[in-house]
């Protein structure tokens, strides 16, 4: 038996993200979603998600320059200047550096999920935007966090296959994520996390591929569905297959797998009940 969440991160950083996702869960297979806190437009999405009976997590962020939640004086070693980094090699400098200081990143975590539930959210899962919660230290904070909230966190689970060959690069940061997350000792409940070399490039054939080859278990498939981005503020070079993504969502083709399957898409209550 399968029993899968089909979750949609960065909500709340841009209305075009917004609308690919909430297309996603409308017509086709998303059933989750996890929230940039201190996005533009996450105050809006929180209302649509209620609205529209999505659930949310939280995508835990030290990256992609968007604002701290706490107040940035209290955080200086993750967001200089009043924002974070920009990027994820960033922050894994800063973090080889011994610049990222752990006391902060609690401080911080925290404050993203009091932010979530002060914009109308009820949290389901955790998860970490760009993966960085799975960094030594940080991850240690993560589940710590996590545990405290009584909340799963998403933990990367991928297994290497022949089409990574084709695809250095993607296999080489999924393998070190899939590295990382062997080393899983914590408090935290956690949810075996798929579609990660798949990042950013989920068309149809991945995502059909995935669900055909998807052995029997409890999983969450991040995916990044977007409906007419152009460009986004914070990151004007930042450039994914969002609307291949939307499509692949609500392929009937896609559908029709599932059923064949017998997968069970799922909510995170769902999943954990």
């Amino acid at each position: 038996m399968i029993r899968l969440v089909v979750n949609a991160d960065d909500l709340g950083f841009d209305a075009a993200i917004d609308g690919g996702i909430f297309r996603a869960h409308q017509n086709g297979i998303v059933t989750s979603a996890s929230l940039l806190v201190t996005g533009r437009t996450a105050p809006t999405a929180v209302r649509r998600a209620k609205e529209e009976g999505l659930p949310l997590g939280i995508h835990l962020c030290l990256t992609s320059r968007l604002p701290p939640a706490s107040a940035p004086s209290t955080v200086p070693s993750l967001a200089p200047g009043g924002r974070f980094r920009k990027s994820w090699p960033q922050v894994v400098a800063a973090w080889v550096g011994g610049q990222l200081k752990l006391d902060q990143v609690r401080v911080e975590f925290e404050s993203q999920i009091s932010r979530a539930r002060d914009l109308g959210a009820a949290p389901d899962h955790l998860d970490g935007h760009q993966h960085l919660h799975l960094l030594p230290g940080i991850r240690e904070v993560a589940q710590s966090v996590a545990a405290d909230a009584e909340l799963p966190l998403r933990w990367p689970r991928e297994v290497p296959r022949l089409d990574w060959l084709f695809r250095p690069a993607p296999a080489l940061k999924t393998l070190l994520l899939r590295t990382l997350s062997t080393f899983d000792a914590g408090p935290a409940r956690k949810v075996a996390g798929i579609g990660i070399f798949e990042a950013g490039g989920l068309n149809e054939d991945a995502l059909l591929r995935l669900l055909i080859e998807m052995p029997d278990g409890e999983f969450e498939l991040g995916c990044h569905p977007g409906s007419q981005v152009s460009r986004i503020p914070e990151l004007p070079e930042w450039s994914y297959g969002w609307e291949d993504e939307l499509r692949a969502l609500c392929s009937p083709r896609v559908r029709q797998v599932v059923q064949t399957r017998g997968i069970r898409l799922c909510t995170y209550p769902e999943l954990l009940s």
